[in-house]
């Protein structure tokens, strides 16, 4: 095929767009799209060699695959072979095994599905995974083994001539479903290939039903398929559900760029997008580390700059030494298949990786006192593993039960129990908290918690509903709703910040109920919120021995602090509703000291790990208002 400098400069397009988007996404808000334009050019050029070979009845699919994997397998494994080095140096053994991890399903193409699995509540948070971008190389190369593999199958029972509508059709199809897909999966639809393919596949309806167009409207339909572009760039942001309908401006815009065939344009043949556009997928493998690297050392604003241009050069170099080394693909019969080098590179590499994740994070790199990894055993989420109530389904639970969703108790557990805890993750961190409180009261307290589960008897969620926590939720609701007048007191805890407002009306209406039963209501204010994890700042303190300042910590407040204001004034108007502020839970500074200690309650820069939950509970007992509190809770 000859040499396309329009696509070219498409790939300059989309990489740009990625490139201000994780660096900065107040610059270009749906730069994410780009992604969605190097999925439709893939399309193109995999039909081209695909169709053309089939036609020609050559085509080989191993000889397909090699040739996937010398262009893109090098200039990946060089990047997980100096990130593996560096977080050697740099990482903690918790980082450093999840970077080994990635680095595993990075190199056997399945990353999407691992950040799949990781999404949720407990997630941690994207600016710390080194190699989240190459879920999209996963993807793709998912898309590069089953597509010729179809079309070869086929391709015994079609002519070539339905193929084409067979592959127009399936397009159609995928869009629809990509649609539907968004609204009811939105995580599986953002990572896996079900919902990805269509937009690989109109690259391949673009090439197997080329436009004839005059000169004049080449130009014409290039300037409306980059405004599509442009404007999904500049219009579209993180907020809105991807990839959707509306991934039809991206998709729909590069298709028309390629259809308009404009070899000799000023927008995409300049000799700028032409430089960049063949970088790009170095680019693009280089600048997100640079991302995260700023984010996890906190540096300043000013490293965004130099980010960009290091991943320019990154990606120039890589191009130049890396991708243009040429790896023979022409062998003959199928033994000589294993003198493919970069199946090794993919072994080698994987190996490694798969190893610092067994290894935790080869921990052995570090002496901690027993003091420390004690410490560090408690640092974790309060979990039905470890002995607490908080039915987590992102903890690898898969019954959705009331029973054993529900019938659980905590603090002196032989004893009766007339409290309820009641409420999502942030219930759950709180369990240590009222498990040590009810012990020093010799009494005990049943907590009902899962993923997302603010009260309600509704079925709004601030979760995504294919999860099975909602399922588990409506089951826990349904439970309050029947049962909650056999309780003397019910305490509620739970992300406020999370809540919309209809959501918080439904949370209202539950407190509004229960105070009508001269029920004793205690609302339990969120702790404070951080954009980045203080829990991995502390184990650097302690790694490589510096001193641990929260202070340095970007915090995510401002939502979290009105959230608790309007619940505390919400409960000044009822005689039996209580609010309990963060000033009773937790010291001014987020910290707690142990052995001059420095540590921070929080588990993930939202919740609370199992010992901040305790350290919470004996600044509470040491409080003037402690006695005052419990004699509002009827324990008898």
């Amino acid at each position: 095929m000859q040499f396309r400098k329009d696509i070219n400069g498409l790939r300059a397009i989309a990489v740009i767009a990625v490139v201000l988007f994780h660096f900065n996404a107040s610059w270009m808000p749906g730069g994410f799209a780009g992604v969605d334009v190097f999925f439709v050019i893939s399309g193109f050029l995999m039909t081209g060699i695909i169709f053309r070979g089939i036609e020609q009845e050559n085509f080989s699919i191993l000889r397909f695959y090699v040739a996937r994997a010398n262009r893109i397998i090098p200039a990946l494994a060089m990047l997980c072979l100096v990130l593996l080095v560096f977080g050697w140096f740099y990482l903690t053994p918790f980082d450093y095994k999840t970077l080994g991890k990635h680095i595993g399903s990075s190199m056997s193409f399945l990353s999407n599905v691992v950040y799949w699995r990781e999404s949720g509540y407990f997630d941690a948070a994207s600016h710390e995974k080194w190699l989240l971008h190459t879920w999209s190389l996963s993807a793709e190369w998912q898309f590069y083994i089953i597509y010729p593999l179809m079309l070869v199958a086929i391709r015994k029972f079609m002519s070539v001539k339905v193929m084409k509508a067979a592959v127009l059709f399936g397009t159609l199809l995928g869009f629809v479903f990509c649609v539907i897909a968004t609204y009811k999966w939105p995580d599986s639809s953002y990572y896996l290939l079900p919902t990805r393919a269509w937009e690989m596949m109109i690259g391949g309806v673009a090439y197997l039903f080329p436009f004839t167009l005059q000169d004049k409207r080449k130009k014409l339909v290039e300037w409306f398929g980059l405004t599509l572009i442009v404007c999904s760039y500049f219009f579209i942001s993180k907020e809105n559900p991807w990839p959707g309908y509306l991934a039809i401006f991206p998709v729909l815009g590069s298709f028309l760029i390629i259809q308009a065939q404009h070899n000799d344009s000023l927008i995409t043949s300049n000799i700028v997008f032409q430089k960049l556009g063949a970088w790009s997928y170095s680019i693009y493998l280089w600048h997100w580390p640079l991302v995260v690297a700023i984010y996890y050392f906190s540096l300043n604003d000013k490293f965004i700059y130099i980010g960009i241009a290091v991943s320019v050069l990154l990606g120039y170099l890589s191009n130049k030494y890396i991708e243009k080394i040429r790896f023979r693909n022409d062998f003959r019969g199928l033994l000589q298949y294993w003198k493919c080098k970069p199946i090794y590179l993919v072994l080698f590499i994987g190996f490694l990786g798969s190893y610092v994740f067994i290894s935790k994070g080869v921990d052995k790199r570090f002496n901690l006192n027993l003091e420390l990894q004690q410490i560090s055993n408690q640092l974790i989420m309060p979990l039905r593993s470890n002995g607490y109530c908080f039915y987590s389904f992102n903890d690898g639970q898969e019954n959705v039960d009331q029973k054993i969703g529900t019938d659980c108790y905590l603090g002196e557990k032989l004893n009766k129990s007339a409290t309820l805890l009641f409420g999502d993750s942030f219930a759950g961190h709180s369990e240590p908290f009222f498990d040590e409180i009810f012990k020093a009261n010799h009494k005990s307290f049943q907590s009902i918690t899962t993923n997302w589960c603010i009260a309600s008897f509704t079925d709004n969620f601030t979760g995504p509903k294919s999860h099975l926590a909602y399922k588990q939720c409506l089951i826990n609701r349904g439970y309050l709703k029947v049962n909650m007048h056999k309780y003397k007191n019910i305490i509620f805890a739970g992300q406020w910040s999370a809540l919309s407002k209809k959501q918080l009306d439904d949370f209202e209406i539950v407190i509004k109920q229960a105070a009508k039963m001269k029920i004793n209501v205690f609302i339990i204010a969120a702790p404070h919120s951080y954009t980045q994890n203080p829990l991995n700042f502390f184990y650097r303190s302690v790694y490589f021995k510096h001193p641990f300042d929260i202070n340095k910590i970007i915090s995510n407040d401002v939502f979290m602090v009105k959230a608790n204001l309007y619940l505390k004034e919400f409960s000044s108007n009822y005689t039996n509703i209580h609010f309990i502020s963060r000033e009773l839970l937790y010291n001014k500074e987020n910290t707690f000291e142990i052995n001059n200690l420095t540590l921070p309650y929080s588990l993930d820069g939202g919740h609370i790990s199992i010992l901040g939950s305790k350290y919470s509970a004996k600044h509470f007992m040491n409080k003037d208002e402690y006695s005052a509190i419990m004699k509002l809770f009827d324990l008898e």
